[in-house]
């Protein structure tokens, strides 16, 4: 069977087929923290304090310093955050019993309870979003976002230097 220019990527004048995933990804998660935000303020939420919410139910029981890296925020950023959710019971944070200058953190029932409301109520605006695509494409889309989203952080490559693929 013959390859044609789409196939490759790139069109006949040799410019690419498709926009760069940048180009397509980056305007559509603006779209989605905008419509994200009311919700979280309607629950007395910030992004970042959500985004503890959330990777906190991941694993229990995590160092602030892993919870930092976890969630690419810089430990100064999230102290501010975790003292908030602290103040009003959505977390706990007790001294590691092995290394006391160390604090494991863990959500309280409070804190999963507006984790699970927020999380809901953004997922019901997602699935507006998300009714535009046909089923199958729906589920592929949702397949495929889920496999890139746990890819490792991508490293920056010059030009020319091959592929990032293992």
């Amino acid at each position: 069977m013959a390859e044609n220019a789409a196939d490759r990527g790139t069109t006949s004048a040799g410019r690419p087929a498709r926009p760069d995933l940048a180009a397509m990804v980056v305007p559509l998660g603006r779209a989605l923290m905008a419509a994200e935000q009311p919700v979280l303020d309607a629950h007395g939420l910030t992004m970042w304090a959500y985004t503890v919410l959330l990777y906190l139910d991941e694993t229990p029981v995590r160092t602030q310093a892993a919870l930092a890296e976890a969630i690419r925020a810089d430990k100064t950023r999230i102290i501010a955050v975790l003292d908030d959710l602290e103040a009003r019971e959505l977390i706990s944070r007790q001294p590691d019993p092995e290394d006391r200058r160390v604090r494991l953190l863990s959500l309280t029932t409070e804190g999963r309870r507006l984790r699970d409301a927020a999380q809901a109520a953004i997922q019901e605006g997602e699935e507006r979003l998300l009714d535009r695509l046909p089923a199958a494409d729906r589920a592929g889309f949702l397949r495929s976002l889920h496999t890139l989203s746990g890819l490792p952080e991508l490293t920056a490559r010059k030009p020319g230097q091959g592929s990032s693929r293992a």
